[in-house]
């Protein structure tokens, strides 16, 4: 439960909600994702995929979670489970992306930034 609520924290982390999606994105497609852990009682580092179809991003084992690419790049998403809460901003170009990513589990707080790679 705890890693995957890690990478629920992760993928959060990457994108939210940022305008409107625009179909067939110029960000479509399979991202691989490194989230870096700076500050908290998280993992130092988690890695995994998602998809972004029509500028909507999607992970298989998220309910609760929001995130959307602008056209600009602009990426922003959220995601909870239960008492644990992420979110985190950035941009994607149309081969990488980088930002920041923040969250909380209960009392505990963690915080990093994070890369992205298109597959």
């Amino acid at each position: 439960m705890k890693r995957f609520w890690l990478c629920a924290i992760a993928i959060v982390s990457v994108f939210a909600l940022a305008g409107n999606a625009e179909a067939r994105s110029a960000y479509d497609g399979s991202w691989d994702l490194v989230f870096v852990t700076q500050s908290g009682g998280c993992d130092a580092a988690y890695n995994f995929t998602v998809n972004v179809s029509n500028g909507i991003v999607t992970h298989p084992n998220l309910v609760k979670f929001r995130g959307y690419v602008a056209k600009s790049g602009a990426v922003r998403a959220s995601v909870a489970v239960h008492d644990k809460y992420a979110s985190g901003s950035g941009r994607l170009s149309r081969t990488a992306g980088r930002g920041t990513w923040r969250g909380y589990s209960g009392s505990a707080q963690c915080a990093g930034y994070w890369t992205a790679q298109r597959n």
